[in-house]
């Protein structure tokens, strides 16, 4: 289980997330930068895959399918937005 309202310090953007989708690996910096919060655009790089949770706000994204402790990636800026 996951918060639905996370917010990155980083570039103050709400953290999209997506089930069942991965990010295509050549992602960067500046198609999230250009393209966020469109899920238009960003379907360009989404990939379906069953199981997977894929998030990103406009400067860090990450995809993963299983269970998995985002705290402790030291470079996701990601907090609880408020309940």
């Amino acid at each position: 289980r996951t918060c639905d309202q996370l917010r990155c310090t980083a570039c103050d953007f709400r953290v999209s997330l997506y089930n069942d989708y991965k990010w295509d690996p050549s992602c960067d910096y500046l198609f999230f930068r250009n393209n966020m919060p469109d899920l238009n655009k960003l379907r360009a790089k989404m990939i379906r895959k069953k199981g997977s949770r894929a998030y990103a706000c406009q400067c860090s994204w990450r995809a993963v399918d299983e269970l998995t402790d985002l705290q402790t990636e030291q470079q996701l800026r990601w907090v609880c937005g408020k309940h």
